[in-house]
């Protein structure tokens, strides 16, 4: 047997899972040359949520990470995650971006793609694959896990003989929720590695507590390379600790050969850099067996539980965690990964919230009516109803979703250009539209002011703040800095109490409101602001999100139950529609950020 090779997942898994993809490329380039002497056979630094984090919550171009990571580690391949047909967003792509979009990937570092389809819908891969071998790179093709009554050993032994058909130089098992138990692991890897011929690598995350069994008795079936991170951000709901399987196999015939002082000394960088993010740390520590259940993947746990919170709804993480099994089945079993997970999970989110299936998001129906690609079983026939309705289709997609696309690659370059007021624009920047094209334009505004930066926070306890933060009396976050450190604070008012609830690090501080002109102010006594005349409706955003598109015109007539909104809510959009009959007047305008019960648009 051939020595195990190691992928290690600090730069992008790892911290994905742990605290919500906030890492900075500041904090990973200094311990890049040591991450480069260690041998690994590759270090995942890109792909997953990196975009949609660097854009959105980090201030910084993507694919200048890639090239000042590839530049700090010459000696080392470059690998990303890619999602088919879906690249790095949430909708299928034309083949045209597929393609520009892996050939610019590659341009700028990257080496080895892993490529999976949510679906395992080998037809939303060929495009992808094709594109990285005509690119020159490792095509890896990822079999996407999941424990359901239709995904049995002989469907992946199917998929992985189609793989190889496709070009693939490797199969990588994709255990994205720690479902993968060892004996079941022994078994895939051998039956894969006989039915296909072809290295198979074990990516499976630690939430349920079994992945270093999981990977020790991988490689005992002949599994070539394993995804490990360092040990100062492994376990919980990341994956297992790469000196923890190193030592383990150190002495056998399996024996790595990585260096552990190397690795100790890169683990203890990590460990001071992780302190920067405690202010994103999921609370899942440890083993959670819930999972076991709800079979939700650990990079989307720490979302979901930080996207709750925003809701304040923390208290219905349980009853979201146990939907999610339902909503699975009722979707036609698929694999929970993004973008399935999310849509699946937020599916969940809004059952709970709004009552079962009352608002149906975009993606879901999508997903129902075969948008996505073939769901491995049939979906629920009376969502797939619901679904086509809102939709406007007469009949679910049954040819490859992407067949239907037109070139896009022209449209969306001339989108930006106009966007931007500009004649030229790079391709990576039309790509970074593509992906995600809310949140890049205003990327594109903010860039030259450089990535933030985070602050490790004190080891003593944060005071109060003397006043809270203006406008005290109104709902929102903001930065407070106080003494050089920056804090997160939100406030939410109770108008009827007249008091303002200000959360600072987990604790919460009632003051109350008296209105002072037109603004609110925090004082000893309490004054509610005047109701508004009843016969002014006020349609409110049921959760935080980002106004997508205003669907009518200001001063319209609209009916109740039109929609009025479309917003993103948890990476996924939804309708919002009047409740009331009137004359409509719009408060927001596309592209504004607004918290939950914030006020849309009057009918009047």
């Amino acid at each position: 047997m051939a020595r195990v090779q190691i992928t290690e997942l600090a730069l992008r898994d790892a911290h994905q899972s742990l605290f919500a993809t906030r890492m900075l490329t500041s904090d990973m380039l200094p311990v890049a040359g040591l991450m480069d002497r260690v041998g690994f056979w590759s270090v995942e630094s890109w792909g997953g949520a990196t975009f949609d984090s660097c854009l959105r919550f980090l201030n910084e171009d993507p694919w200048e990470r890639i090239r000042q990571l590839k530049k700090a580690m010459p000696q080392t391949p470059q690998q990303m995650l890619l999602r088919g047909q879906n690249l790095l967003g949430y909708r299928h792509y034309a083949d045209d971006v597929v393609e520009s979009f892996v050939e610019r990937a590659a341009a700028n570092g990257v080496d080895v793609f892993r490529v999976f389809d949510a679906l395992n819908d080998p037809r939303n891969l060929a495009p992808s694959m094709r594109a990285v071998k005509k690119a020159g790179k490792h095509a890896q093709a990822a079999i996407s896990y999941a424990v359901t009554p239709v995904h049995t050993l002989d469907l992946y032994v199917a998929l992985a003989r189609e793989l190889r058909e496709m070009g693939a130089d490797s199969i990588c098992i994709k255990d994205m929720a720690g479902l993968l138990k060892p004996y079941d692991a022994h078994e895939l890897v051998k039956a894969l590695r006989q039915a296909a011929g072809l290295p198979v690598q074990v990516h499976s995350h630690a939430t349920t507590g079994m992945s270093v069994a999981t990977l020790l008795k991988a490689v005992e079936a002949g599994a070539a390379t394993l995804d490990t991170t360092i040990s100062s951000l492994a376990m919980g709901t990341s994956h297992s600790p790469t000196e923890t399987m190193v030592e383990i196999l150190r002495g056998t015939e399996w024996d790595a050969g990585l260096d552990l002082k190397l690795l100790v000394e890169i683990a203890a960088y990590f460990r001071e850099a992780r302190r920067k993010y405690r202010a994103f740390e999921s609370s899942f520590v440890g083993a959670d067996t819930r999972i076991l259940v709800s079979q939700v993947p650990g990079g989307m746990l720490s979302n979901l539980e930080s996207q709750l919170k925003d809701m304040k709804q923390s208290g219905k993480i349980d009853a979201v965690l146990s939907d999610i099994a339902q909503v699975q089945k009722d979707f036609g079993f698929p694999p929970l990964v993004t973008p399935t997970s999310q849509i699946v999970g937020t599916q969940a989110v809004f059952n709970v919230i709004f009552g079962r299936y009352e608002k149906l998001t975009s993606e879901s129906c999508d997903l129902l009516v075969g948008r996505y690609g073939r769901t491995p079983a049939a979906p629920n026939p009376e969502l797939v109803a619901k679904a086509l309705k809102q939709l406007g289709l007469s009949a679910p997609v049954t040819e490859r979703p992407a067949e239907a696309l037109p070139r896009e690659m022209p449209r969306l370059e001339e989108e930006l250009k106009k966007a931007l007021g500009t004649s030229t624009v790079s391709r990576e920047d039309v790509l970074t539209y593509a992906m995600f094209p809310q949140v890049a334009v205003k990327f594109f505004g903010s860039r030259a002011k450089g990535p933030m930066s985070f602050t490790a926070p004190a080891e003593t306890p944060a005071a109060a703040p003397a006043a809270a933060p203006a406008p005290a009396a109104g709902r929102g976050s903001y930065t407070v800095n106080v003494g050089g450190r920056e804090y997160a604070v939100r406030s939410v008012p109770d108008k009827a109490a007249g008091t303002l609830a200000i959360t600072l690090e987990g604790t919460t501080w009632t003051v109350s409101v008296k209105p002072t002109g037109t603004a609110a102010a925090a004082t000893g006594s309490a004054a509610p602001a005047a109701a508004t005349p009843g016969e002014v409706h006020k349609a409110l955003a049921p959760m935080p999100g980002t106004i997508i598109r205003l669907v009518l015109d200001d001063n319209r007539e609209v009916r109740e139950g039109d929609p009025i909104v479309v917003m993103e809510a948890m990476k996924m959009q939804i309708e919002v529609k009047a409740a009331h009959s009137g004359r409509i007047r719009y408060r927001v305008k596309a592209g504004d950020s607004v918290e939950g019960d914030s006020v849309l648009a009057e009918i009047q």
